[in-house]
């Protein structure tokens, strides 16, 4: 049984910012931070605990008194969303012997699933009486994937956002090794959702996948359609990659899976 000692690095008063970081130890010697959004009157219905993508790291601190952390990812960048549809948003960073960013290896790695484990056990004391989901978007995808197969039951389910399938590299973009493509979803013993830009440009997130999943396993999809033009590149947050310009769409679809309402399979 891992030792799991609370920190609090900060714990805001509620009547000011409603909002907190919090801090736990999940192994010896390391720290595991994570941001939790202010809900102001909206009662929560779920969490949702977000696992960003590249390599994990959201820079979580405090500055003039306030929690401050990259907000350029898609999940982090639509937190209000999920606050709107009544969503706690919680924002993970990376571990503190990760501090330059969660590799690959590490993603997939039963230590990844330990420091996940106390986060969510920390959610579930702070609201028992609500279902907590792992939501991840392109690389954070293989985090949600491989910590929710080893959660099982601890989960409500898990949402794949611009899934990473594949990693495409070499000069002529010829070396293709399988990330979420060869991940053993058998494993994986809570409801999935799939959500997925049609146009999505990365080599590494290809849709055509997407619709495998939903073949194979019967995974619902939702399939999202335009948006704003691009402002960063193809993998990156600001483009059909990061559902830019869909956000409050894409949410609202991600949130009614959660709370077993109605939802849009196709987003326009």
């Amino acid at each position: 049984m891992s030792r799991l000692v609370f920190l609090a690095l900060c714990t805001l008063a509620q009547a000011a910012f409603g909002q907190e970081i919090v801090t736990l130890e999940p192994r010896p010697k390391v720290k595991q931070s994570f941001f939790i959004a202010n809900m102001g009157e909206r009662k929560p219905e779920a969490v949702a605990l977000f696992y960003v993508g590249s390599e994990g790291a959201i820079n979580l601190r405090m500055e003039d008194g306030e929690p401050k952390f990259g907000q350029r990812n898609f999940l982090p960048r639509s937190r209000r969303e999920f606050i709107r549809n009544g969503i706690v948003p919680v924002v993970l960073d990376v571990p503190s012997d990760h501090a330059a960013g969660m590799q690959d290896e590490f993603r997939m790695s039963d230590t990844h699933r330990l420091d996940a484990r106390a986060v969510v056990q920390e959610l579930k004391k702070r609201y028992p009486d609500l279902p907590v989901f792992l939501v991840g978007t392109s690389r954070g995808t293989l985090s949600a994937a491989y910590v929710g197969a080893g959660l099982g039951g601890d989960i409500a389910g898990v949402v794949l956002s611009a899934s990473y399938f594949q990693h495409v590299s070499g000069r002529n973009r010829n070396r293709i090794e399988g990330k979420l493509s060869a991940f053993k979803w058998h494993t994986l013993r809570v409801p999935v959702l799939i959500v997925h830009h049609a146009q999505d440009g990365c080599q590494n997130t290809p849709y055509p996948e997407a619709l495998k999943l939903m073949r194979l396993y019967k995974y619902p999809v939702v399939t999202v359609f335009g948006g704003k033009p691009a402002e960063s590149g193809e993998c990156d947050a600001l483009s059909a990659h990061g559902f830019f310009g869909m956000e409050a769409k894409t949410v609202d679809a991600i949130a009614g899976w959660m709370l077993g309402k109605p939802y849009a399979r196709e987003i326009r």
